[in-house]
């Protein structure tokens, strides 16, 4: 594995996440330091963290993504960062281009990364997920979350940005049960993101809003080229929808 020129700063913010935390830390194997913000995990999250030598831990009550990630960010000694979420993993192709790109003297202040997502084992070809990407390594200097976000954090990028060629592998969910109570619980989080803005609850922006995310997930996202995991996934976008509104009704 070739040298950085610059040190880094690995980064990610946890609850409960012993059956990924150790796989996920491995990925940061070329991190002058790993700063871990976790949410007072009741598992084994912290132990098996604590085995890693670089590892710092800063606990911090749940409120939303942002404030955990913007801690993060706040803690980290390195300009430059890489983000990861628990069930993301670097292949070794992945890994190598982020160690090229921060040894090139031209290296913009911002990466996209796309991601190939997987449902259990299967991996999810369509259903939205084909164009999905996010920012995973950039100089802190340039960047932070905004604030006014509770859930899909969008990271304000004050400088140039580029998007890697290779994918992160993201195991998004183990089954259906921890796909829809994580939608729910996004769901819940949009809800009163929105609520904070003023947005008041319509009958008929909710359901015109559910039916077609429905439709677009299924239909021109292509999620029906996916099969059975791709109706599932078409549904629990669309139930993330309505619960977003349920919780804006509240």
């Amino acid at each position: 594995m070739q040298q950085l020129k610059e040190k880094i700063s690995g980064l990610i913010i946890t609850f409960n996440e012993e059956k990924n935390i150790q796989e996920v830390l491995e990925c940061f194997d070329f991190c002058d330091e790993i700063i871990i913000v976790d949410s007072f995990s009741t598992d084994k999250t912290l132990k098996i963290a604590g085995s890693f030598p670089k590892v710092k831990i800063i606990q911090n009550k749940f409120e939303d993504f942002t404030k955990q990630r913007n801690m993060a960010l706040d803690a980290a000694k390195n300009d430059w960062v890489l983000f990861l979420d628990g069930d993301e993993r670097i292949t070794s192709q992945l890994r190598e281009e982020i160690l090229e790109t921060m040894n090139n003297p031209n290296a913009k202040d911002a990466y996209y990364f796309y991601r190939t997502f997987f449902l259990g084992n299967k991996k999810i070809n369509f259903s939205g997920t084909q164009n999905d990407k996010n920012f995973r390594l950039f100089r802190k200097s340039k960047a932070h979350y905004s604030e006014n976000k509770k859930v899909h954090e969008t990271l304000e990028v004050s400088g140039t940005v580029g998007i890697f060629k290779h994918k992160l592998l993201h195991y998004s969910f183990e089954n259906y049960d921890q796909f829809k109570n994580k939608m729910l619980s996004y769901g819940r989080l949009k809800g009163q993101e929105l609520g904070l803005k003023g947005k008041k609850y319509s009958f008929i922006t909710q359901w015109s809003k559910v039916i077609f995310k429905f439709f677009k997930t299924y239909f021109l996202k292509f999620g029906i080229l996916d099969g059975i995991n791709g109706l599932k996934i078409s549904y629990l976008q669309s139930l993330y929808v309505y619960e977003t509104y349920k919780t804006l009704k509240n």
